[in-house]
């Protein structure tokens, strides 16, 4: 397994020419840089999903994993408009985001809702790319308490099925997304290091990795390697650029 999980949801920021284009971009990035030449640092991508077949068959051969932004909680049945888990996986994406801020804010989504989403990537073999944060600014030991009730209630569904696998945290204080400036890394990195203690030696996820996002871009991970098992990317990463100074930051 990489040391680092590196990655971007391009969320609804292009169209699909120009996501093919960016693919296209930090393909060739990640083909020639010794960050994930050398296993050091496995990067994915999560776009819309008109274009996950052509970001697949662009990322593969790089080495890059493909997710979704979104799935539904049933593999099949008549939920007009919705993708299922099942499907995601014969496309070729091996993750999928669930529980994000927005999902829940913008479309209602619920801890029930989010707990189904979960097991239905896990029973698919995704691996949920699992958006946890508290809403306001406060105490690293409170925001993870926060934390750590929010994961438990997005993964009770599959304990009690005792359904594992991958599982990759993103931890995503919703008072830093679209910020300017992400979390004040000493927060990040207490709030990281909790939620990678309760989750180390879980034997339904025994591989459990935790990762950063919230305004994250360049220049973050130096501060917070030791605490984090990666980065969760937004709209810094829209220039391919900055996914070369991200991964060039590696060493």
């Amino acid at each position: 397994m990489a040391r680092f999980v590196i990655g971007s949801s391009l969320k609804m920021y292009f169209g699909h020419r120009r996501t093919v284009e960016w693919t296209r971009a930090v393909a060739a990035i990640c083909a020639e840089h010794p960050a994930t030449t050398g296993g050091t640092v496995e990067f994915f991508v999560i776009p819309t999903f008109p274009s996950i077949p052509a970001v697949a068959q662009i990322a593969g051969p790089a080495g890059i994993a493909v997710g979704a932004q979104d799935l539904h909680w049933a593999d099949a049945g008549p939920f007009t408009g919705e993708v299922s888990g099942a499907e995601l996986a014969e496309l070729g994406c091996t993750m999928a985001e669930v529980g994000h801020a927005e999902r829940r804010s913008l479309f209602g989504e619920t801890d029930e809702t989010v707990a189904a989403k979960t097991h239905a990537a896990l029973r698919n073999g995704l691996a949920p790319v699992e958006c946890i944060g508290e809403p306001e600014p406060g105490s690293p030991g409170r925001a993870a308490d926060f934390c750590l009730r929010q994961l438990e209630s997005a993964l009770a569904p599959a304990r009690a099925a005792g359904t594992g696998g991958r599982l990759i945290v993103a931890y995503e204080p919703v008072w830093a997304i679209g910020a300017p400036h992400p979390a004040p890394p000493e927060h990040v990195a207490q709030v990281c290091r909790a939620l990678r203690r309760e989750l180390a030696g879980d034997p339904l996820f025994p591989q459990a990795q935790v990762i950063y996002g919230g305004s994250a871009g360049p220049g973050l991970l130096p501060r917070i390697a030791d605490d984090v098992d990666g980065m969760f990317l937004g709209r810094f990463a829209h220039d391919p650029q900055a996914v070369r100074t991200i991964l060039d930051e590696v060493g």
